[in-house]
């Protein structure tokens, strides 16, 4: 199976060309009796197909790894064991782009034991602390870390740095009953549930502010107490938010990172059309400036930052409604 493993690797890095582009790895735990197998399973393979049929993500880009491959070889890469896991994120870290960014996806239970946080795995299960030493190869390349599990807030002051946005589905490790965020992550990528701005792209801040008032729904539907409290971090200071402010705290980097593999209907329509093609190319210099930001914004008085980000968002949000204006012309029969 390590064997498997490396040699789909290798492929997926013959095949890549070496150009920006996003790189997807989907851990899916150990589920402990049947009716979680299957849950992690249809969540998991969900996200898969999202990703390579909704998003266009190539399949050669993601690496999907679960506790009986033998379910689905056609998507299911290897088993998902601590040593594979290692395997797969230290290939990757060799391999990708400089400015490649590389999503990480965990589903399954997490605990707490000591001081660390855990994913439960075949075997030998991995800490906070073991993804953190994993996350270090990957000195320039934009990392999106998602832990959907139970148990998993320390998860963001153990992987919280520059140019790193983390997700957890809980606040800490102590909120310990299992999770339903990854049902409704998933179901803001994959179905037009989730898309606020209305720019035809799910966001990964649109992606958790959606998951997060789902579940939030769902336990006031059950007339239950919340048991789980998402939060996301990726101004790398260690400490996440409930309700992201992309102004002054976190969401700003994950506003502008998608999941997507480029919008190609986009693409086709800027073809033709110069000014599209203009705003597009304005758009993406305005991402990279929040992302830049992002990364001087220790070495900045808080005043100029959250005034120069703030212009920059501005900006991004009336450059969004011209977009959708210049699309909805050219779409016009």
């Amino acid at each position: 199976m390590r064997l498997l493993l490396l040699c789909a690797i290798l492929l997926c890095g013959q095949t890549v060309p070496a150009s920006a582009q996003s790189h997807f790895v989907i851990v899916s735990g150990l589920g402990g009796d049947n009716a979680h197998r299957d849950q992690f399973y249809n969540w998991a393979t969900s996200l898969v197909s999202t990703l390579r049929e909704t998003m266009g993500v190539a399949p050669e880009n993601i690496i999907y790894l679960a506790e009986r491959p033998e379910r689905d070889q056609t998507l299911i890469n290897a088993k998902s064991t601590k040593e594979n896991v290692t395997e797969a994120l230290s290939e990757l870290a060799s391999r990708s782009a400089a400015d490649a960014v590389i999503f990480v996806f965990l589903i399954g239970h997490g605990s707490y034991q000591g001081e660390s946080s855990r994913l439960s795995l075949p075997g030998p299960d991995m800490s906070a602390e073991d993804f953190a030493r994993l996350l270090g190869g990957f000195e320039t390349q934009k990392i999106v870390f998602v832990n959907t599990a139970s148990a998993s807030g320390d998860f963001v002051e153990a992987l919280s740095a520059p140019g790193r946005t983390i997700v957890t589905a809980t606040k800490s490790p102590f909120e310990r009953n299992e999770t339903i965020f990854c049902e409704f992550f998933i179901e803001a990528l994959a179905e037009d549930v989730a898309d606020v701005d209305k720019d035809e792209r799910v966001s990964v801040l649109e992606a958790f502010s959606y998951a997060s008032a789902e579940v939030a729904r769902y336990f006031d539907s059950q007339s239950r107490l919340l048991t789980e409290h998402a939060v996301l971090d990726d101004n790398g200071d260690g400490v996440g938010s409930s309700e992201p402010d992309p102004k002054g705290g976190d969401g700003a980097l994950a506003r502008v990172v998608f999941l997507d593999a480029g919008a190609p209907t986009r693409s086709l329509l800027a073809a033709d059309d110069p000014e599209l093609k203009a705003l597009y190319d304005r758009r993406a210099q305005l991402e990279g400036q929040v992302l830049l930001l992002r990364n001087r914004k220790e070495g900045m008085e808080a005043a100029v930052y959250e005034n120069e980000l703030e212009k920059v968002l501005i900006e991004l949000a009336q450059l969004g409604q011209t977009i959708r204006e210049r699309e909805s012309v050219l779409r016009r029969p």
